[in-house]
């Protein structure tokens, strides 16, 4: 597993121009994108980035949360539960009461099998083939004698892990169909 600490990531303007995200992680294929994990902050209401053709996990880590308000519904996106969306739908965010943070993983659905899920330790997980993301959000976890920190995300094809008592994290597992 390779550790990415906030230090490692990659500051740019949001597609849109709203705000700004912290690329965490990114892999393009044949010239176009195949998933990304990125931390945006989000201080006002407005308009979400489009990502046409993509698929769309998003979590709020920090904050209390917002509604994403799409043509036929809104989406409640509330701390620490993860909500799937297509990239290419029109979303307006509006803040339930300040600023928020959240994890995104964005990913082509006819290349990319995606899933995000929230562990709270102690817990011990099995090993995975599947590439893994584990966004730490409480406390830290080890893996193979280097430690991850809260806001840190280890990224690899993990052996056996034990998530630790007071420890919690966001586990994206990306699964390639190809």
């Amino acid at each position: 597993m390779r550790i990415i600490t906030p230090s490692d990531f990659t500051t740019t303007r949001w597609k849109n121009g709203g705000g700004i995200t912290h690329e965490i992680a990114r892999v393009d294929r044949n010239g176009s994108l195949l998933w990304r994990l990125s931390l945006a902050e989000v201080s006002s209401d407005g308009p979400f980035s489009a990502f046409e053709g993509l698929a769309r996990i998003l979590t709020v880590v920090e904050g209390p949360g917002m509604n994403l308000h799409g043509p036929d519904a809104v989406i409640r996106a509330r701390p620490n539960a993860p909500v799937a969306f297509s990239g290419s739908l029109p979303i307006h965010g509006e803040l339930l009461d300040g600023p928020v943070k959240n994890l995104n993983l964005i990913y082509d659905p006819a290349r990319i099998e995606a899933s995000v899920t929230r562990l709270t330790g102690p817990i011990k997980l099995a090993p995975n083939a599947d590439l893994t993301a584990l966004y730490v959000t409480a406390g830290s976890v080890s893996f193979d004698g280097t430690a991850a920190s809260k806001g840190d995300l280890a990224l690899g094809q993990p052996g056996e892990l034990d998530l630790p008592a007071n420890c919690a994290a966001l586990n994206c597992t990306l699964h390639d169909r190809g």
